[in-house]
C-alpha cells in the first residue's frame, strides 16, 4: 500500500470511530515548571538542556492565570526526573490546576510520593536500545521503558509520547514502539518530531523525512483505531510544519498543537468542528477523556 492509500485508509478509520471534530491546542494557560531549573545530568543529544531554559524553576515559579501546569525537569544519571524535589511547592501551586508530569524512569516510591499531585503523566517511550544509549547516554534498554510504563499506567492516566526521528533525524525504533504499545495498551498517544536545536549535539542534523513521518502517523491511526491521537508541540517550524500539519490531519489525528494555517483551512474544508483549547494537548486529553 502506497503512502496516499495508507493516509486515505487512516482517514476512513478516523471517520468511522470519531465525531467530526478536531482539537487545536494553543498552550497559553499551561505553566511550564522545571524541578531542576535549566540543569540536566544527561545532556541529551537532541535537547542539551535547551528545552528546560524557557521553563520556570520550581523555586521561583509564579502561576497566576494558569489553569494547568506541566511539571518537568532534567534527569539524573539514571534517567529519572527528581520528582520529589519541590513537592511542597507543587502542592501549594496545585489549587485546582490540572498537573501534567514528565517523570522519566521513576520507580514505585516516587510514584506514591507524587500521586496526590498528578492528573496525567506524559511518558516518552522509545523502541530501540541503540537510540536510548546514543541520545540519552543511558545504559538502559527498551524493557526498562516497558517496566516504567506498566508501573505508571497502574496508577495514573498515562499518555505516551513518541519522538519521530529521535536518533538525530533517523527513524529507527518508532515503528517498534508503536508495536510494543499496541501490545501494552494505550488510551491516548502523542507524536512529536525531532527538531534540530542550536546548542545540542544534533544541531546540524536534519529533521526526519516528511513522507516517513506522515507514514508513521497513518500507521499509528491504523494500529489504534479508537485511540485519540495528537500531533504535539515539538516539531520543525516553517515549511516543514506547513506541509506536515495538513497531512497529519488527513492521516487521522484528533488534535494538533499550534497548527499551521493550512491545517486550519483543511479542517474547515473537511467539515470538522474546531475546538480551540488553551492548554497542552495532554491536559486537553485528560480533561476530555477522563473528566468530560
Amino acid at each position: 500500500m502506497g503512502l496516499r492509500e495508507r493516509v486515505e485508509a487512516a482517514w476512513r478509520i478516523r471517520e468511522a470511530n470519531f465525531t467530526p471534530r478536531v482539537a487545536f491546542d494553543y498552550p497559553l494557560s499551561t505553566a511550564l515548571i522545571s524541578l531542576t531549573g535549566p540543569h540536566c545530568a544527561l545532556n541529551c543529544a537532541h535537547c542539551g538542556g535547551e528545552y528546560l531554559k524557557p521553563m520556570m524553576p520550581i523555586w521561583s515559579a509564579q502561576v497566576e492565570g494558569a489553569t494547568s501546569c506541566l511539571i518537568s525537569g532534567g534527569c539524573d544519571p539514571w534517567g529519572k526526573v527528581p520528582v520529589t524535589r519541590g513537592l511542597e511547592k507543587i502542592k501549594a501551586l496545585r489549587n485546582g490546576r490540572v498537573m501534567n508530569w514528565h517523570v522519566g524512569l521513576i520507580e514505585r516510591e516516587e510514584v506514591e510520593a507524587i500521586a496526590p499531585c498528578v492528573d496525567v503523566i506524559s511518558f516518552d517511550f522509545v523502541g530501540d536500545d541503540g537510540t536510548i544509549q546514543e541520545v540519552y547516554g543511558l545504559e538502559r534498554r527498551v524493557e526498562d521503558y516497558v517496566k516504567t510504563y506498566d508501573l505508571l499506567r497502574r496508577h495514573f492516566p498515562l499518555i505516551p509520547h513518541i519522538t519521530v526521528g529521535l536518533k538525530g533525524g533517523e527513524i529507527v525504533g518508532e515503528h517498534r514502539a508503536l508495536e510494543i504499545l499496541e501490545g501494552l495498551g494505550v488510551e491516548g498517544l502523542i507524536l512529536i518530531v525531532f527538531t534540530p536545536t542550536s546548542g545540542t549535539r544534533y544541531a546540524d542534523r536534519e529533521p526526519p523525512e516528511l513522507e516517513r513521518v506522515i507514514d508513521l502517523i497513518a500507521e499509528a491511526r491504523l494500529r489504534f483505531p479508537t485511540v485519540p491521537l495528537y500531533l504535539g508541540c515539538m516539531r520543525p517550524r516553517r515549511e516543514y510544519r506547513h506541509l506536515l500539519d495538513p497531512w497529519a490531519l488527513r492521516a487521522g489525528v484528533n488534535g494538533i498543537v499550534s497548527p499551521a494555517s493550512e491545517a486550519v483551512v483543511l479542517a474547515e474544508e473537511l467539515g470538522l468542528e474546531i475546538m480551540r483549547r488553551e492548554e497542552c494537548c495532554a491536559v486537553g486529553w485528560v480533561r476530555e477523556e477522563r473528566y468530560g
